[in-house]
């Protein structure tokens, strides 16, 4: 496998993400942000956060999987979440728990960062995915 996730010794522990990923391969793969829409266009879960999450993932497991990839491969996550607030990441993780089994994604997530943002590009949109992975 060309991805390897660590936390070294002091760095914060634990947390919900490695801190540091190392790829050995020389396929790049962007997916860029996915947001809660089916295939077709249409919002799914509007107003849920633990809902749009698991989409937004699936949608992002979609992706990496056309490119051959799984995230396994991930060296990076980053998520913008819209209005954000502490209080929502019980939320936010159990979208992320939601569909872990589903797509494949274990946790440590891969190194990860959530970005609050005050708006995305259309109302209904909590959040967005975006990963970069890599492949031999």
């Amino acid at each position: 496998m060309p991805v390897r996730h660590l936390s070294p010794e002091g760095m914060p522990q634990p947390v919900p993400y490695q801190h540091v990923s190392v790829g050995t391969g020389t396929r790049h793969v962007h997916v860029a942000g996915q947001i809660a829409r089916d295939a077709d266009g249409t919002p799914v879960a509007p107003g849920d956060l633990t809902g749009q999450v698991a989409q937004a993932l699936r949608n992002t497991a979609t992706g990496l999987a056309a490119a051959g990839a799984t995230f396994g491969d991930v060296l990076r996550l980053t998520f913008y979440v819209t209005r954000w607030e502490p209080e929502k990441i019980d939320a936010f993780m159990a979208g992320v728990e939601q569909v872990s089994t589903e797509i494949g994604l274990t946790l440590p997530l891969a190194p990860a960062s959530l970005i609050g943002v005050a708006y995305l590009f259309e109302p209904d949109v909590l959040i967005e995915v975006e990963a970069i992975a890599i492949l031999d």
